[in-house]
């Protein structure tokens, strides 16, 4: 499997790109998965459930299954946060995962940066594995960094580079 991460500061626009290059990636006949990295603490089960409540009396694991879907919910009480490729290993095999955060893990990884959100580049501060910057100001950027520079409008050029980039295109 191979996978390419989306790195930018909150609010630059990261989850609303891969809405819209998930259905341009599957429609090239790839079998696509996601990891997004949440930096606070978040909980998909509701209080009252029967899920949350046998895993706030202590399971470790809960696995909830339908015939539309199943998951599972593991809690880590206590132990480290698992390291990106553990996670890729539950994975079933795919084409292309994508990942959003895990800025400083050794995958490439595509910035997305817009200006107005008034933070800096991540390009350049010692994050070698960004291969490329999409952003909504262009040519603000092409000279700044020696990358390419992608308009962040331009969904398909996106969904392109990445096909070939990860060596993808059938």
């Amino acid at each position: 499997m191979k996978v390419f991460g989306l790195a930018g500061y909150s609010g630059s626009g990261k989850t609303t790109l891969l809405e819209e290059l998930i259905p341009r990636l599957t429609a090239a006949g790839l079998k696509v998965s996601l990891i997004k990295h949440a930096h606070h603490r978040f909980d998909i089960d509701q209080p009252g459930k029967d899920s949350y409540r046998l895993r706030e009396a202590g399971c470790s694991e809960v696995l909830l299954i339908s015939e539309q879907r199943w998951v599972l919910m593991h809690e880590l009480r206590g132990a480290p946060e698992p390291s990106l490729d553990e996670q890729i290993a539950r994975f079933s095999e795919c084409d292309l995962v994508l990942v959003e955060g895990f800025k400083h893990t050794p995958i490439p990884k595509l910035e997305v940066h817009r200006p107005s959100v008034g933070k800096p580049l991540i390009a350049g501060s010692g994050i070698e594995t960004i291969v490329a910057i999409a952003t909504d100001e262009p040519a603000a950027l092409a000279s700044l960094t020696g990358l390419p520079v992608l308009d962040l409008n331009d969904r398909d050029a996106i969904a392109d580079f990445i096909l070939r980039h990860m060596e993808l295109r059938q």
